[in-house]
């Protein structure tokens, strides 16, 4: 099992098949929000190649990886 490094912006991963982008790192407390109920982590922001864009907790990431879900290239 790979270490649970941070990923940088620019690493690709295949996710179930689809390419994918990291394009934006979100760390603890940098992004302004009016809702106290999101308590955020680190997160990823991720942009598939159909232009879906998605944010992905840092921990769950590595647990899709963990289980072959989501290949780091």
């Amino acid at each position: 099992m790979e270490a649970e490094r941070e990923l940088k912006v620019g690493t690709l991963i295949v996710d179930m098949g689809r390419i994918a982008i990291i394009t934006k790192v979100i760390k603890s407390g940098s992004l302004e929000t009016t809702s106290s109920l999101i308590n955020w982590r680190l997160n990823y922001e991720v942009v598939y190649s159909d232009g879906t864009i998605a944010v992905i907790g840092h921990g769950s990431l590595w647990r899709l990886k963990n289980a072959g879900i989501i290949e780091i290239l």
